[in-house]
């Protein structure tokens, strides 16, 4: 059985390793246009902030280690066409410019996601860079060691995440989204002011509700950011305003939806016979809606890379969908959430009731206690759960994996009052924040 993979991030590397563990006899050859791969871009912050000194960390895969497991990995070679129905691919070696084709038995896409990139007015000026990969991180770094005023435009977990670095770094930082919140696609308002709040009390200068519209420069170098409502010095500009999956090659070839994104069933099987795709590439199922839905997280890759390879050859092991389960650490806020916010479920016509808690993490007898705040979402007839989030200084964010499998299992806010959770007073109360939750609910 000739397997061919094309990608070597999350989901490629999960997939190349559980295929040659599974199918010994397997002729696996990976195609990756980079000189490296499995990078954890999530620890792109933090290796730009400092926190991660070596960034080998950052790397849990390499050529060698696959080559052990009987692999051919052809770095820096670019798959520039696939023909599904005649099982080919061409390719060229970035090295060398050759191109040749290959054939295979079975695809497993896993070419993952590229950042967005406006077609605005001064774009292509230096010091406007990108955050996606290993290089990326490293010019960030190296720019950011002259520059005094850094914005970053988009206001997800990335773009967050970057801010932080830079201020801790001694940056002057400007944070710039066309919303008019940031992390609005991940939390109500209630949590994102807390989170504008903190960044606030360090200075950093948060340009919400504005579209950047062009970049000025001078002698090549970005010098401003214009936006429909001001303008803002820059030495460093990072892009941030999201990912859009790479799947060019396979338009009109398999099933995707419209933002190009790859549908796949619970097998990871997509459209054609013998075709599989895993991580940023492809949509999966949303528990909370039923729907296909393009989630770009490195915890969905991981899990479709290992569902690709184990339902290779039959298929064995179904997909159980995705909640969206996501966490940050924005200053001493721990902050999480899955499933639907508020707004979201509104935005799709749901009709839904939420409730709020707040209390005291642990008894007030114990020496410190911290509060917690924990809100749900649920519809109002089913009394179902299909959203929670989560802000409290001491790290109480796992509850967020809980409400993940609850939302998951498809449980009811009364069922959730009255699960079996442990008391201990180091850790928690006799009801715990979730039961807590349950027992509020109207």
């Amino acid at each position: 059985m000739k397997v061919a993979v094309i990608g070597c991030t999350h989901a490629g590397t999960a997939a190349i390793i559980n295929t040659a563990k599974l199918y010994p006899d397997a002729e696996i050859t990976v195609y990756e246009r980079n000189d490296n791969i499995s990078f954890l871009s999530c620890g792109i912050a933090l290796y730009v902030g400092g926190v991660v000194k070596d960034p080998k960390g950052l790397f849990y895969s390499s050529p060698e280690e696959l080559a052990k497991l009987g692999v051919n990995t052809k770095m820096k070679h670019d798959v520039l066409d696939v023909d599904v129905d005649s099982k080919k691919l061409k390719v060229r070696n970035l090295d060398t410019n050759e191109e040749f084709e290959d054939t295979f038995d079975k695809l497993i896409i896993t070419t993952g996601s590229w950042p967005i990139i406006p077609k605005l007015e001064g774009i292509d000026l230096e010091n406007i860079l990108l955050s996606k990969n290993f290089y990326h991180s490293n010019t960030i770094i190296e720019k950011a060691k002259d520059a005094k005023n850094i914005i970053v435009v988009g206001a997800g977990y990335i773009g967050v995440e970057l801010v932080e670095a830079f201020e801790m770094n001694g940056k002057n930082v400007t944070l710039i989204d066309a919303e008019d919140r940031i992390l609005s696609k991940y939390l109500d308002k209630e949590f994102t002011d807390v989170a504008e709040k903190a960044f606030k009390d360090h200075s950093v200068k948060l340009a919400l509700g504005e579209l950047v519209t062009k970049f000025e420069g001078e002698d090549g170098k970005v010098r401003k950011v214009i936006t429909d409502k001001g303008e803002y010095e820059a030495d460093l500009v990072i892009m941030c305003i999201g990912f859009r999956p790479n799947t060019g090659m396979f338009k009109n070839q398999i099933d995707m939806l419209e933002s190009g994104a790859i549908v796949v069933d619970q097998y990871m099987r997509t459209s054609k016979k013998d075709i599989f795709a895993a991580g940023d590439s492809c949509a999966v199922i949303y528990n909370p809606t039923g729907e296909h839905r393009y989630i770009p997280l490195a915890t969905n890759a991981v899990r479709m890379g290992t569902l690709a390879a184990r339902n290779l050859v039959e298929p064995t092991t179904k997909h159980m969908g995705t909640q969206g389960t996501s966490g940050i650490k924005i200053y001493e806020h721990n902050i999480a959430s899955t499933g639907l916010t508020e707004d979201a479920a509104k935005a799709l016509g749901l009709d839904i009731k939420t409730v709020t808690v707040k209390d005291n993490y642990r008894p007030e007898f114990m020496p410190t206690y911290d509060e917690a705040t924990l809100k749900l979402v649920y519809e109002k007839d089913s009394k179902r759960i299909v959203g929670a989030q989560i802000n409290s200084k001491t790290d109480l964010t796992q509850s967020i994996n809980t409400m993940s499998v609850v939302i998951q299992n498809k449980m009811t806010i009364d069922e959730l009052a009255f699960v079996d959770f442990f008391f201990q007073p180091h850790f928690n109360k006799p009801w715990n924040l979730l039961n807590l939750a349950g027992l509020s609910a109207e």
